[in-house]
């Protein structure tokens, strides 16, 4: 084999045995990185949990013996025992049994609250305080998600054994929050269904979640707790969402003690004891904290050897740079044939070369035939107007190989005389004639100039004017100066007339557009004038006769009036006459076709059955037939605007109307539904069959309350009434209003008369 191909092969191996090898070191490195971490982080995990469980196993121990001491205290089992006779209490008993039991909440977060409930003498004992009505108690501390029957018949009224009810929603005098309850009933181990006294130990959630800080703090992911059942025991840093997903069939899998779900590494343990399942989600950053200082280390190792690597192939490169040598022959080839023929990969490579400056040579001479193509592309762009930016223009131009060799000038279209509205065959081959002739005689007068064909008789040009011609008349004396004998010449020679028709002034590639649409509109006006000559866009300004009322505006405008848009019609109307009146000398002929037009419209309009149906539609229909053609435009002006004033009052009554109906309609279905707790906005929406939002701010802009207001006033005013029969207790009175928490019914009954329900109730004694 030849030898430079060996030595190219040596070259690429080594190369690549470079780059590779440290790839593959540094990949290797960090994923035992990944392994390592992944395994101590659900070791600390396990052992975490292990000790959170023992305490909390502990402390839920130290619960059970509390109950279990209770059941031997004898004062309590005199308490629950002995028959209570009318209006007799044993007071000492009970403050007796209060003193001794206060002590262990002192000794035991979990038994800082707590309450026994007697039934024979129905009352509560709490630390420190007995209820001697179970609703008293209800009042300051109560589950949330239970009412007060559910109360009684759940805990108070039920048997319990050693029975933990899951976590729920709780609310004592220190506010909202989450809470475990541990339920025993007395005397232990008794099978009857109504037992004598039940103990309930409240644990409020934080207490667990300090014993799994540790977990919480170390990893900064989440915890939670679930009893045999899957019920929440216990969660910190996770949403009851998350859990259900988590327990649902896509999630977690019930027989691996570690996963990855998401982004999290979940370790679950499960206790012998009490059958809880403890877990905790481990952040996957958290997890490759470490593992990330590895794979730093590794990829800066794996960078240095690159960089090694790479100054080993310049050293390679420089030892092989004869192919390099032999290359270079081969472009010395193309000017010198005399060289010998390789019988090698090399002479592969020089007949690839060989073929690819051929091609290129084919390829230049292709981009040179295409250059017109593509420059008369740009111009036809340039007049469209289609460019939105100067940068764009001017690279569009730089890429056809054109430029403005000018400050500014004037787009010209010269138009050949006596061919309009034939199109045959022999006659567009003549008219291509016409054409070449033209533009050949406009290149021997303007050697830069610019030009595009329009269509069959037209050509468009761009005419500058030098900077030494700042202003705009010396300018278009020049240009006329060297078209006018042009003219001659060509009807003379060739019998070819021609019609020019020039723009106003453009300073940049973008005004150039504008420039052809005034050459467009020049060149009409030559027409409807039978002018034969070169015409200016500024000598036809005040010479136009046709007035200016295009259809799109005719349409903006009466779809404006249907809108009710008062303002926005008036100015239209306004800008249209101006334009008219200021820009052009209409004669009188056109004006009053102009104003018939404008009656034309106002007549379609009053068409609509909108306005068919109100009261000022043939007021409105008379005024509008009685303008007269012959009236200045300032007076059509001024009874047009009247006239669209009042069709727009037309459009906004009738959605003043409409709206009114809608919060009719709202109050109506408010004043039903008001005792319906889930009574939303969304229900309301759904109602009167409008968005949400629309009718939130409908109801504040006609009423200038908010929805949430009125409701509550509305069930203010009917609690009001409720609270002055006695015979309806609050809790009632709260429900038949729209509540499903008497407590929230008193903060806000508190918050919209200043006073409490209580308070109202006494003022009528």
């Amino acid at each position: 084999m030849p030898k430079h191909s060996r030595i190219y092969r040596n070259f690429l191996l080594s190369y690549l045995v470079i780059l590779i090898l440290p790839s593959i070191a540094g990949y290797m490195s960090y994923r035992t990185s990944i392994e390592v971490t992944q395994t101590i982080s659900i070791e600390n995990g396990v052992t975490q949990l292990q000790n959170a469980q023992q305490l909390l196993e502990r402390r839920m121990a130290e619960v059970e013996g509390f109950t279990r001491q209770l059941a031997l205290n004898q004062d309590l089992f005199v308490l629950m025992n002995e028959k209570k006779s009318d209006g007799d209490v044993n007071l000492y008993s009970i403050w007796n049994v209060l003193r001794n039991v206060m002590v262990f909440g002192q000794t035991n977060d979990f038994l800082r609250n707590y309450y026994i409930y007697l039934r024979n003498y129905n009352v509560v004992l709490t630390p420190g305080s007995a209820y001697f009505r179970p609703e008293h108690y209800y009042e300051t501390a109560h589950y949330r998600n239970m009412t007060m029957d559910d109360w009684r018949n759940t805990i108070l009224n039920k048997p319990h054994s050693r029975e933990i009810l899951p976590l729920s929603p709780f609310e004592d005098g220190d506010g909202q929050t989450s809470v475990i309850s541990y339920m025993q009933s007395l005397p232990l181990d008794s099978f009857v269904d109504v037992s004598p006294a039940t103990v309930v130990v409240i644990i409020d959630e934080k207490t667990i979640q300090r014993l799994l800080a540790g977990v919480k703090e170390r990893y900064g992911g989440w915890t939670y707790i679930s009893d045999r059942e899957g019920k929440t025991i216990s969660r910190q840093g996770i949403e009851e969402k998350e859990i259900a997903e988590l327990n649902g069939p896509d999630g977690l899998r019930a027989d691996r003690q570690n996963q990855f779900y998401g982004d999290d590494l979940v370790i679950a343990i499960q206790s012998d004891k009490t059958g809880w399942t403890y877990r905790a989600g481990i952040p996957r950053a958290v997890l490759m904290e470490n593992a990330n200082h590895i794979k730093f280390i590794s990829w800066t190792v794996t960078a240095i050897a690159l960089v090694v690597g790479l100054l080993a192939g310049i050293v390679l490169s420089y030892r092989n740079s004869a192919p390099i040598n032999r290359l270079l022959g081969v472009f010395r080839d193309q000017f010198a044939k005399d060289q010998p023929t390789l019988g090698n990969a090399y002479e592969f490579l020089h007949g690839n070369v060989a073929n690819m400056l051929t091609n290129n040579k084919w390829l230049q001479s292709e981009l040179d035939r295409q250059l017109p193509l593509v420059q008369d592309a740009y111009l036809k762009r340039l007049l469209a107007g289609e460019f939105q930016t100067r940068d764009e223009a001017e690279a569009a131009a730089e890429q056809a190989g054109l430029g403005f060799g000018f400050a500014s000038g004037a787009v010209g279209i010269l138009r050949i005389e006596g061919y309009a509205g034939i199109d045959t065959v022999e006659i567009l081959n003549e008219l291509n004639a016409a054409r070449l002739l033209v533009k050949q005689n406009l290149r021997d007068l303007f050697p830069d100039l610019q030009m595009t064909d329009l269509g069959s008789d037209r050509v468009a040009a761009l005419f500058g004017c030098s900077p030494e011609q700042p202003e705009e008349e010396a300018g278009e004396r020049e240009i006329e100066r060297l078209l006018r004998p042009l003219s001659v010449r060509l009807f003379d020679e060739y019998k070819i007339s021609v019609t020019a028709a020039f723009g106003e002034r453009f300073a940049t590639a973008l005004e150039v557009s504008r420039s052809c649409e005034q050459a467009r509109e020049t060149l009409e006006y030559a027409d409807y004038a039978v002018r034969k000559d070169i015409l200016w866009h500024r000598d036809i300004r005040s010479e136009s006769a046709t007035y200016y009322y295009p259809l799109e505006t005719e349409l903006r405008l009466i779809g404006t009036i249907r809108a009710g848009e008062r303002e926005e019609a008036r100015r239209m109307v306004e800008e249209l006459l101006a334009r008219n009146a200021e820009s052009r000398e209409l004669s009188p002929d056109m004006k009053r076709q102009l104003i018939g037009e404008l009656k034309g419209t106002l007549l379609k309009v009053l068409d609509q059955k909108t306005f068919q149906s109100a009261e000022s539609f043939e007021a409105v229909k008379n005024r509008t037939l009685a303008i007269q053609e012959s009236d200045s435009l300032e007076a059509v002006r001024e009874e047009i605007g009247q006239i669209t004033d009042t069709l727009c009052g037309v459009v906004a009554a009738k959605k003043n109307d409409l709206h009114h109906k809608t919060v009719e309609e709202i109050k109506k279905y408010i004043a039903e539904k008001y005792s319906d707790a889930e009574l939303t906005l969304n229900k309301v929406a759904e109602q009167v069959e409008r968005p949400e939002k629309y009718i939130s701010q409908l109801f504040k802009d006609v009423t200038g309350t908010n929805l949430s207001d009125y409701l509550e006033k509305i069930r203010m005013d009917r609690a009001a009434e409720l609270l002055r029969d006695r015979s309806v207790t609050i809790d009632e009175i709260a429900y038949k209003v729209g509540y499903n928490s008497s407590h929230s019914f008193r903060r806000a009954f508190k918050r919209v008369s200043g006073v409490s329900p209580s308070a109202y109730r006494q003022s009528f004694d």
